[in-house]
Formats: C-alpha cells, sequence, structure tokens
C-alpha cells in the first residue's frame, strides 16, 4: 500500500470519494452473498487458495448434513430418494390467489415479493423458490426444515410467522408476515452505529428469539444483520431460518460448515462439532457490530478475516460501558465452553448485568417502546428496502402454475421431491 503525505491524506478527490463508494458498494454485495455463492467464488481465486486457512477451510470432509458448499452440484435425486412428508395440508391454495405487487428480496432459490391476497384483502411476504434450483444444490433438506422450523414459530413475537404454504410443479411458496421496518443491516449502514441503548433494546429482542428457538432444540446459525428485520413499530422480527438445524438437545452438536463468513465462530472455522453456543457468538458479532460499525474481526481480505477469527484478541475500543465490554468478552470467547451461554443458554445472557435495565416479561409482551420507529405509512410504503429489489419487474410466471402442457420430465421430478410442504394452519387458530 501506497504512503501519503498527512497533506495528501487530507484531501477528499472526486478518485478517492469514488474509490471509497466502491469500496462500500463491494462490502454490501458480499454482505448480502450467501456463504454457499462466497465460498465458490474465493475457491475461483488462485492467490486467496493459497493461504493455508483458506486452504484449510475448503477442504471440508464429509458433513452428516448434505453439504452447503457443493462447487459442481450433483444431478438432482432420483424419485426414490425424494422426501415425502405426508399429503398437502392446503392443497386449494394457488399462485392466482394474489396480486404480485413488487420484489422486496431476492435469494440463491428464488424472490421475496409483496403479495395482496384478493379474497382477504391482506398483504403478505410471498417467498417463491424454484425447485429445479433447490435440487441441483441438493438443499431440499434445509427448504423443509426452515418450513418445519416456521410451523413452530407462531408462538413468539420476534420470529417471522408463516401463515401458509403451497406449491406448484415447480415452485414453492412461504405466505409468511409482511414486515417493511426494513433490514437492520439497512438502518445500520446508514447510520453507522448505535448508541448503547438501542442496540441493548435490539440484542435483548434478538436473545429472546434465540432462546426460544433454543427451547425447541433449534440452533440458528445464521445471525447477522441482513436477517433482522424491523417491523412497522421498531421491534426485532428474525427471519430466513433455512440454515437452522433441528433436534439439537442442551449438550447436543452438529459439525455442518455453514454461516456468513464475517459471523462464523472459531470452532466452525475449525470444523470442530459445535453447539448451541454458536448462535451466542453470533449475537456477540451483531452486538460488537450495532457499537462499533464493523464486525468484531472484520477484514475485507477474507483469509486475514478467519485467522483474525481463529487467533486474533477481541479489541474493545473504550468508548462503551464496562458492562458490554463485559458482555462481549463473554459472548465472542473463542473456547465455546467458557463462552457465556454455555451452561444456563438463555438464562445467562438474560442474567447478565448489561440487561439489568429490561424488564423481559414487558420486552416480550412489546410494552417496551422501540428506539427507533421506522414511521412507515402503510403497506405499500416501502422507502425502507432496497431499490436494487424494488425497481425489478415482478416476473409473470410468479403469478401462475406451469401449463400442464409445459410440465416437462424435470418438473414432475421436482414436484414430488417437496411432497408435504403444503400447509394451512388449524381451523382453531382462527377462533
Amino acid at each position: 500500500m501506497t504512503v501519503k503525505t498527512e497533506a495528501a491524506r487530507g484531501t477528499l478527490t472526486y478518485s478517492r470519494m469514488r474509490g471509497m463508494v466502491a469500496i462500500l458498494i463491494a462490502f454490501m454485495k458480499q454482505r448480502r452473498m450467501g456463504l454457499n455463492d462466497f465460498i465458490q467464488k474465493i475457491a475461483n481465486n488462485s492467490y486467496a487458495c493459497k493461504h493455508p486457512e483458506v486452504q484449510s477451510i475448503l477442504k471440508i470432509s464429509q458433513p452428516q448434513e448434505p453439504e452447503l458448499m457443493n462447487a459442481n452440484p450433483s444431478p438432482p435425486p432420483s424419485p426414490s430418494q425424494q422426501i415425502n412428508l405426508g399429503p398437502s395440508s392446503n392443497p386449494h391454495a394457488k399462485p392466482s390467489d394474489f396480486h404480485f405487487l413488487k420484489v422486496i428480496g431476492k435469494g440463491s432459490f428464488g424472490k421475496v415479493l409483496l403479495a395482496r391476497h384478493k379474497a382477504e384483502e391482506a398483504f403478505y411476504a410471498v417467498k417463491v423458490l424454484q425447485k429445479k434450483a433447490i435440487l441441483k444444490k441438493k438443499e431440499e433438506k434445509h427448504i423443509m426444515s426452515e418450513r418445519n422450523v416456521l410451523l413452530k414459530n407462531v408462538k413468539h413475537p420476534f420470529l417471522v410467522g408463516l401463515h401458509f404454504s403451497f406449491q406448484t410443479a415447480d415452485k414453492l411458496y412461504f405466505v409468511l408476515d409482511y414486515i417493511n421496518g426494513g433490514e437492520l443491516f439497512y438502518h445500520l449502514q446508514r447510520e453507522r452505529c448505535f448508541l448503547e441503548p438501542r442496540a441493548r433494546f435490539y440484542a435483548a429482542e434478538i436473545a429472546s428469539a434465540l432462546g426460544y428457538l433454543h427451547s425447541l432444540n433449534i440452533v440458528y446459525r445464521d445471525l447477522k444483520p441482513e436477517n433482522i428485520l424491523l417491523d412497522s413499530q421498531g421491534h426485532i422480527v428474525l427471519t430466513d431460518f433455512g440454515l437452522c438445524k433441528e433436534n439439537i438437545e442442551h449438550n447436543g452438536t452438529t459439525s455442518t460448515f455453514c454461516g456468513t463468513p464475517e459471523y462464523l465462530a472459531p470452532e466452525v472455522l475449525h470444523k470442530q462439532p459445535y453447539d448451541r453456543t454458536v448462535d451466542w457468538w453470533c449475537l456477540g458479532a451483531v452486538l460488537y457490530e450495532m457499537l462499533y460499525g464493523l464486525p468484531p474481526f472484520y477484514s475485507r481480505n477474507t483469509a486475514e478475516m478467519y485467522d483474525n477469527i481463529l487467533n486474533k484478541p477481541l479489541q474493545l475500543k473504550p468508548n462503551i460501558t464496562n458492562s458490554a465490554r463485559h458482555l462481549l468478552e463473554g459472548l465472542l470467547q473463542k473456547d465455546r465452553t467458557k463462552r457465556l451461554g454455555a451452561k444456563d443458554d438463555f438464562m445467562e445472557i438474560k442474567n447478565h448485568v448489561f440487561f439489568s435495565l429490561i424488564n423481559w416479561d414487558d420486552l416480550i409482551n412489546k410494552k417496551i417502546t422501540p428506539p427507533f420507529n421506522p414511521n412507515v405509512s402503510g403497506p405499500s410504503d416501502l422507502r425502507h428496502f432496497d431499490p436494487e429489489f424494488t425497481e425489478e419487474p415482478v416476473p409473470n410466471s410468479i403469478g401462475r402454475s406451469p401449463d400442464s402442457i409445459l410440465i416437462t420430465a424435470s418438473v414432475k421430478e421436482a414436484a414430488e421431491a417437496f411432497l408435504g410442504f403444503s400447509y394451512a394452519p388449524p381451523m382453531d387458530s382462527f377462533l
């Protein structure tokens, strides 16, 4: 890197400003990439692959769960290998029941759209996934796991709710709560960092949601500001459960290498078995980012960032309270057996002095006024969504089922892989 004089550094030229903007855009795009795409990108970078830490991470042993980062995916499974979870619970729902109004998000397998139900006149966020893309990467088990977790979220205020799900021959549809206060990532990018009271409020609501998932023996595994939404009043709503791992008992572990690079815990990078404390590491990373503006071990150089996570001591600037410092040191403890939450899970976080100002009963009942109000005027107010999404035209194919004449053998195979996906709530839930 070229060393410049103080005078040169003090001048903000046009080209220098363009460079700063380019770096910010690259950072935001990298943050939106899934780990699967991100790993494939660095795997094709010969310079990055020479670093021993990157080589070690890319040499992933065969895990118990479906591999998330297969750069050369195998063909879709044969019908005999496909999942059958029983008959559809909602065979009557169909795409034409909705007006699809705007694209509000995108992922590896499809899009999230703002939609209005024609009969109910209610607004929903509808996640539409392409079956062929899911099968190509052997992700059907994770999609079904996401659906299973969503079915269990109905009793918690800080987890996005599933209203019902259905499928066509080529697509899966999740009909979810419509949350339009914006991603925490969006607000953090705009404001750079939050004051401690605001960060404490968000961290408490996030911890409450994680504690609830853990009580159901679910490990979330992908906590990051992009997966944390604000509702129209400013409360936290956790979303995107595609990487959740079910049936992890209090002392149970799993071993799949997954997550988002900036938030990977040391034990995940080491390819060691890990447990629910991985979520508390991620909470520490998100809290650190809320207070300081970047994740704790962040580097634009991925290999250096991984080395920082594994080996660099946690560095805390003196502009936070002692209680915040103590909490971050506990959550970002590299040894998971010594990490805050290792012994008594959520209760350890809940009872930490940093949260002594939080009345947890009031928090769970949404009686605490959020420190920030998104001030949305209604469902059509999209000010907190990225224009990259909202300016994209809604594909015509989203709102219709495929013609029976056009249903090919591969579409039929995809259709059979997701039997049991569709869901409608029991009638007594409406009473």
